[in-house]
């Protein structure tokens, strides 16, 4: 259960029902953001999923996690993806699950996407049918019904997204690192210890990461590069493919 001022008390129960107390006259697109943000992310942890912070992307049969802090980049660069013609499936939140012969399945979400206006500028489109999120007036709700994968899949890789001088360019992940990874960016990890899931998230992290091809990619925060850093993921997934 928390609060946010001004908004509405959000109550999330078992794993199975988000309860809604609203301030009178509040927005609901504003509501709309928490339940589909915190509170999906609480009840994926309610059921034993883990949710990670980033967009998925499926990629010649497999699910690929492109995970990073808030304005890395992330929803760009699966755009990117998404123009070279694969499908989304899943922005913000990844749903994250082992299956019973421990394979790492990715779960799709909702066919929507969110994109700040620079980005939409600097990738070409033209906002037909987006719609602005709430106070964020530079940041739309951006649709993709066409380019959505509504199955399941596996788990190919995970690739995080940061910001530095020195990209663009990309890196594997080894050892300890990728632990710590995942730890980064699973979604509203801040609340474990009051879920009593600290012991939980640590058992499936370890099962995840010694599974897993995850690498490190950089970008410029002074330059648009998303199309070049499209390129190279797509090279590294390919080129582990083939060795």
């Amino acid at each position: 259960m928390f609060n946010v001022p001004d908004v509405a008390v959000f109550r999330i129960e078992e794993g199975v029902s988000i309860h809604v107390s609203p301030v009178p006259e509040c927005d609901p697109g504003k509501i709309r953001l928490y339940v589909l943000g915190t509170c999906m992310g609480i009840l994926l942890l309610q059921r034993g999923i883990l949710p990670l912070h980033g967009s998925a992307v499926a990629i010649d049969g497999k699910a690929y996690a492109i995970v990073g802090h808030s304005g890395a980049g992330k929803s760009t660069l699966a755009t990117v993806l998404l123009n070279m013609g694969f499908q989304l499936l899943s922005d913000d939140v990844i749903p994250l699950v082992l299956a019973h012969d421990h394979t790492a399945i990715i779960f799709p979400s909702y066919p929507q996407q969110k994109l700040w206006q620079d980005s939409m500028d600097k990738l070409g489109m033209n906002g037909d049918g987006c719609q602005p999120l709430f106070d964020r007036e530079q940041k739309f709700a951006v649709p993709v019904q066409s380019r959505f994968r509504h199955e399941p899949m596996p788990l190919g890789g995970v690739f995080e997204l940061v910001c530095d001088e020195s990209g663009p360019g990309i890196q594997a992940v080894e050892g300890l690192e990728r632990f710590h990874t995942l730890l980064r960016h699973t979604f509203r990890r801040s609340v474990m210890e009051q879920m009593g899931l600290m012991e939980w998230h640590f058992g499936m992290l370890v099962r995840f990461v010694n599974q897993l091809p995850v690498h490190r990619i950089v970008r410029p925060s002074s330059a648009f590069t998303a199309l070049d850093l499209g390129s190279l993921l797509l090279q590294t997934i390919r080129k582990e493919k083939i060795s």
